[in-house]
């Protein structure tokens, strides 16, 4: 997020009591709307074509919710591929993604308020005694303050809002006496010794049984947390406030929001993304609207819906901007975009956003449902699959779109009389007059009442806006189309300038060379200096503070940007992207892809048609000699293990063979994409121009599920492609024939700060070219406020290349070595049983770690 900048934004200010989908879908429209380019307005959509989405909605969650509770319950998530339980402690760590959960059946206490909204009032009922029944909040566990508030107590607060209001109504809930109330309250008692900091910031994790002191509590030194994290907790902590009368929980809340404010920097008014929670001290000051941020500001104005409390709203109005991009490559079955649908619609009544959720549905029903439920996307471009379905796609995606196309009519009670949590939970407006025992004012603030020159960037008022009027929605929709390529022209009028006046225009780093004396100057005026590494590397520093004026300032950090930009850009010319590996056969009929790495040689299936055939495994198993079973391989795709011969000898062995491809699989047990680099298979030195069929690799984990597939139903048929490709609908009846497949390469995330720092290396020998993740970039101290590049002295187009070369001499790394993270966990022993249900496949594969990998890398592409 930058500081706005002159001009207004999307109009006027928020109207101060609008009913809030009206004020949400302000919001999502200017946020919205920044971002994306639109179509023209569509037809209206009848009210059959909206029940029949609807009844496909319906449809959805019983296959996702269905799945959790026959091959997963009572553990926290369902593990979709393997068709079982994650429990925590009994699977691989994933790192922070295993912080939300608690062996307390976190799905289904997620999902309670999600069966009303969808008319599912007797399997709610039922939930709810499962939960009253089964669900133990006194496990010794370790976990995330955040989302066990989010989810967890806003769960069992979203489920006791719908209890009592079924119970009001006379039929269900008859017997329901505050049950889940108490629940929630003895949550918050056990959330609340993390905010025993002198700062009253809570701690980021906390232990169920044992709270922060303790020694066996194995958490409580923590000294950093993000923002969304600890300003992310009012809504729940003042409902259940208000439902109890217990103050104490509001209390701490509204004492770390309002903390948080006060550190936020004065000339600006933003805060950063992490805080140090004993000192106040911001860790990392850049600012945004992605991880760990995000749901800070959304708290700030439905606080102020559910609460009345002026000074919430006065927070998110004081340069909140829609000047912002996002790219991201995984798809982890996040709500947000069906979310910004629903109320979009809501404030326009533009037919346009229905068309929209109805394509969420096609594509989430075409590339993520899978036979127990639905997948997470580990790669869009290849459409490969995570064996993972977290708690929010029951609670926010099956919610929104069910309302997206609901009639009023539709649903039992009136969802205008609840303002929906960051996780989808309802909690009812009349809160809002409930013991409001907490000052409205907010003492610790500069502001004792509204400033409407705050509201320049604030998104209008809807009902002026938008006067049911659709094609209205289009005419202020259309200017905004372009919006995101015309953002930023400062970069374009300084070059203009420059010619208009004479000057030579300013350095690009596509033209620098270390070696040109003229250069070096250029650099020093823009406060750019070299500094000689040991190694022969120049490294290039930016002091803004050296700059010759505030122009040459910013030359110089936009000379930083090119750089890093081009090495990243260099590096996609030479890269070979992953392949797939798609089972189509039943009962999976390309639900399940397999992210596979390509080879250097046979045929490229990104220029020809894919490969589809049975698979069969090669005798021997290596392929290193002429195959003692070509019958079984003739016109299949054969199976080799990895290993002592080059990758080439095994492909001309299975071709040979008369196999129409193959999939190496890697001999070193437990490997998987998620944990090590993907490799692209090399040649083996000479011509390969004789090898005409398609070669894959895949790691032992995701190898296994082709095995264990070929052992449980013997035929099982694969596609080789580029890309997953539309499943197949004739060998599928309850699926309608799909488009082709349109899921797009995601571009790697801009980088947008005055801190960073990009180490380049000499390009490699071809033959080991590498395909790498974005340049790294790290932030330096503070003082220095510097952005630097090492580049080669030789090159004066360096790239970026770091890559290791196998043992055997067969494979190329594809991307950097990344860290592995384990931690382990103390079992604890729940009043619940965790017996483990019979799977299809009987191969346990280690969980992805790539939500761990997107988190760090989007935490360096924001700096």
């Amino acid at each position: 997020m930058s500081e706005a900048g002159g001009g207004r934004g999307c109009g006027s200010s928020v109207p101060q009591r609008a009913p809030w989908s009206l004020v949400a879908a302000a919001a999502a429209l200017c946020l919205v709307a920044a971002t994306s380019v639109w179509t023209a307005g569509a037809a209206p959509m009848s009210r059959e074509e909206r029940q029949k989405l609807g009844n496909q909605v319906l449809e959805m969650f019983d296959h996702a919710y269905g799945n959790y509770m026959e091959h997963a319950y009572p553990a926290d998530e369902l593990m979709p591929l393997t068709c079982r339980g994650r429990v925590r402690g009994q699977e691989p760590s994933r790192g922070d993604v295993d912080d939300a959960l608690g062996k307390f059946s976190l799905t289904l206490i997620d999902s309670l308020d999600t069966l009303v909204v969808l008319n599912k009032t007797k399997e709610f009922e039922d939930a709810v005694r499962k939960v009253l029944r089964d669900v133990n909040l006194d496990n010794d566990v370790v976990v995330s303050v955040f989302e066990t508030n989010i989810r967890v107590l806003g769960g069992l607060l979203g489920g006791h809002s719908l209890a009592i209001m079924l119970k009001e109504k006379g039929e269900y809930m008859q017997w329901y006496n505050d049950e889940l109330l108490q629940m929630a309250k003895q949550l918050g008692y056990k959330l609340l010794p993390a905010f025993n900091t002198t700062s009253g910031l809570p701690y980021p994790r906390i232990n169920l049984k044992f709270g922060i002191r303790k020694p066996e509590a194995r958490t409580g030194t923590e000294t950093d947390t993000c923002t969304a994290c600890a300003g992310t907790l009012i809504l729940e902590f003042a409902a259940l406030s208000r439902f109890t009368g217990a103050t104490i929980f509001e209390e701490y809340a509204r004492k770390a929001l309002d903390f948080l404010w006060e550190k936020r920097q004065r000339s600006s008014n933003l805060v950063g993304v992490t805080i140090n929670i004993h000192t106040g001290d911001w860790v990392r000051k850049d600012s945004g609207v992605g991880a760990g941020i995000d749901s800070y500001y959304e708290y700030l104005l439905k606080a102020y819906v559910l609460l009345g409390d002026d000074s919430f709203l006065e927070r998110f109005n004081t340069a909140f901007t829609t000047d912002f991009r996002v790219h991201w490559a995984q798809h982890p079955l996040r709500p947000e975009f069906a979310e910004s649908t629903y109320f979009l619609y809501k404030a326009t009544g533009d037919p346009y956003y229905l068309e929209v959720g109805k394509t969420l549905i096609e594509n989430l029903n075409k590339y993520a449902r899978v036979p127990c439920g639905f997948a997470a996307m580990k790669d869009v471009r290849t459409g490969s699959h995570e064996d993972r379905m977290d708690s929010f796609f029951l609670a926010e995606m099956f919610k929104y779109l069910y309302l997206l196309f609901a009639d009023k009519e539709d649903i039992i009670f009136d969802i205008e009389d609840y303002i929906f949590t960051t996780e989808a939970h309802l909690l009812p407006l009349w809160l809002s007059t409930t013991n409001q025992s907490i000052s409205k004012k907010n003492t610790t603030s500069e502001y004792t009442e509204l400033d409407d020159s705050n509201f320049d960037w604030t998104c209008p008022n809807t009902q002026i806006l938008f006067p049911n009027d659709p094609l209205y929605a289009q005419s202020i929709r259309e200017p905004l189309k372009n919006v995101v390529d015309k953002s930023c022209p400062r970069g374009i009028i300084r070059v203009e300038e420059s010619f208009r006046s004479g000057a030579k225009p300013p350095l690009r780093a596509r033209d620098f060379m270390a070696t040109n004396p003229e250069h070096l100057e250029i650099l020093k005026k823009m406060g750019v200096s070299l500094i000689h590494l040991k190694d022969g590397r120049v490294q290039l520093v930016q002091h803004a503070i050296q700059a010759a004026s505030s122009i040459d300032a910013e030359d110089g950090l936009r000379f930083m940007q090119e750089m890093i930009e081009l090495s990243s850009q260099q590096q996609k010319e030479q890269q070979l992207p992953p392949r797939a590996v798609q089972i189509v056969s039943h009962p999976f009929f390309g639900r399940v892809v397999l992210t596979a790495g390509p080879a250097q040689f046979g045929l490229d299936l990104s220029k020809h048609k894919e490969t589809r055939g049975f698979v069969a495994s090669s005798k021997p198993y290596n392929g290193c000699s002429e195959l003692t079973n070509p019958e079984a391989v003739m016109g299949k795709i054969a199976l080799i293990q990895r290993g002592q011969c080059m990758f080439a000898e095994k492909a001309r062995n299975i071709q040979n063979a008369g196999a129409i491809g193959g999939i190496v699989i890697d001999d070193n047990e437990g490997s998987s994409s998620d944990t090590a680099p993907l490799f692209q298979m090399a040649g083996d030195g000479k011509d390969t121009d004789d090898i005409k069929i398609p070669m894959l690799f895949l790691f032992s984990k995701e190898g296994s599920i082709i095995l264990d597939a070929i052992r449980e139903y013997e035929e099982v048929e694969v596609l080789l492609s580029d890309k997953a490709k539309d499943r197949d609908p004739e060998m599928e009846n309850e699926e309608q024939p799909s488009s082709e497949n349109d899921s797009q390469n995601q571009s790697a995330e801009q980088i947008t700060s005055s801190s960073q720092e990009v180490d380049l290396v000499d390009q490699e020998s071809p033959e080991e070219s590498s395909l790498n993740s974005q340049p790294e970039s790290s932030s330096p101290t503070d003082t220095d406020n510097a952005a630097s590049v090492s580049a080669s002295e030789q090159n004066s187009n360096p790239v970026e290349n770091h890559e290791t070369t196998s043992l055997d001499g067969e494979c190329t790394d594809l991307d950097n070595q990344l860290q592995e993270q384990s931690e382990t966990e103390e079992d604890s022993n729940p009043n619940v049983s965790w017996g483990k249900k019979v799977q299809p496949i009987d191969s346990i594969l280690a969980d992805w770690n790539e939500d761990i990998e997107a988190f760090e890398m989007m935490e360096k592409d924001e700096l």
